[in-house]
């Protein structure tokens, strides 16, 4: 072995380590930059069925609260599954929704005066990407900090 052969060798493994390194860089960095966007249209994703979610609650609330012999809002969320308050089979609402932004079958409660159910909202804290532009009949969810302020709610008006 010659004296001083070893060390371009080294030299070269030294160079490709740090051009691989490089190129880990790189992918690590594009892949971030992807993933952002990406993260984004799911938050969006989310916030649409959040709201389709929220809208089919308030919708069976309203249900129950008019079909009743007296007005009056479900005790529970399952009460809107299968209204007991009849003789028959009424359904206002045909499953309790997943919230789509916890991923859970846990809402959080609006409660009635009289201690009933008036409406639901998301349990999570994230704040909405979605500030404006909700659809009619929602409530007021422009502005709002986090998916907790989104409350889907009916009220009776005379």
């Amino acid at each position: 072995m010659q004296a001083g052969s070893g060390r371009p060798r080294a030299r070269q493994t030294g160079v490709a380590y740090l051009t691989v390194l490089m190129l880990v860089l790189a992918v690590a960095t594009g892949l971030s930059a992807m993933a952002r966007p990406w993260a984004l249209q799911m938050q969006r994703q989310q916030e649409s069925e959040l709201l389709f979610a929220g809208q089919q609650f308030q919708r069976a609330l309203a249900s129950y609260y008019r079909s009743g012999t007296a007005p009056a809002y479900p005790k529970t969320l399952e009460a809107l599954l299968k209204d007991d308050r009849v003789s028959f089979t009424r359904r206002h609402l045909r499953r309790i929704y997943v919230d789509p932004i916890t991923g859970t079958r846990e809402w959080g409660i609006v409660k009635s005066p009289d201690g009933g159910i008036m409406g639901v909202y998301s349990l999570s804290e994230k704040a909405p990407v979605k500030q404006d532009g909700f659809p009619g009949g929602v409530g007021d969810m422009a502005g709002k900090g986090s998916y907790q302020d989104w409350k889907f709610v009916f009220m009776d008006r005379p």
